[in-house]
């Protein structure tokens, strides 16, 4: 049995999309420019919210995405709640997990503000023994800093811990973090994108992720 499981945020733990891609239509268009479909931001995020305006508008200069940044915080600070839901059994599956004595934990690239400000929102009954976000001076995913700032705040030997996301970038994060992984299909990206990544398990339901982390027995 795995005494840690960290989870992504966006697209495995929530469904996040039409409020960051509306904030995101919101900068855009304070500055003049265009907005997109929101099913077209499934495959912009994942890396960042800086990340996720260059690919926005990516004839835009880095004076142009710094102030693309403030607009879109200023918005998504206000109205991050207002479409966001938990996908379907993942409260019940947090639950589970910690009634079973299974940490959990939240390691995301979006900004650390809205993370905490989010989980807060969604699971305030969950005692998270770390929520780690996007901080300056850290790199984000798939650089692994954010999971070993995870383990800073709960110690677990690595052989103990399950890595949950929904995208090849927390797959690559797990792998450099040489933990676990299990990639989630009901989130922003294709199953293909998590099998090129090598995902050590691809789930369906959040009741997969609950068997996998009780399993007697090492999951890879």
């Amino acid at each position: 049995m795995k005494s840690l499981v960290i989870f992504d945020l966006d697209g495995t733990l929530l469904n996040t999309i039409a409020d960051l891609g509306t904030a995101c239509n919101y900068a855009l268009e304070k500055l003049g420019y265009p907005p997109h479909p929101i099913s077209a931001y499934n495959f912009m995020v994942g890396n960042g919210v800086r990340k996720l305006l260059e690919r926005a508008q990516p004839d835009a200069d880095s004076e142009t995405i710094d102030r693309l940044l403030v607009h879109f915080r200023q918005y998504y600070d206000a109205h991050c709640t207002d479409h966001t839901v938990p996908y379907p059994g993942i409260p019940e599956l947090l639950r589970d997990l910690v009634a079973k004595g299974i940490k959990v934990a939240v390691a995301t690239n979006k900004y650390q503000a809205a993370a905490s400000q989010i989980i807060n929102h969604y699971f305030p009954d969950i005692p998270f023994a770390a929520v780690e976000g996007q901080v300056e001076d850290r790199p984000v995913k798939p650089d692994p800093s954010v999971v070993f700032a995870v383990l800073n705040a709960s110690p677990t030997p690595k052989a103990e811990v399950l890595f949950v996301g929904d995208s090849g970038v927390d797959i690559e994060t797990a792998r450099r973090a040489c933990v676990d992984s299990i990639g989630v299909t009901w989130g922003f990206r294709p199953v293909s994108e998590l099998r090129r990544a090598y995902a050590d398990n691809i789930v369906n339901t959040p009741a997969d992720i609950f068997r996998l982390a009780t399993a007697p027995f090492c999951v890879s």
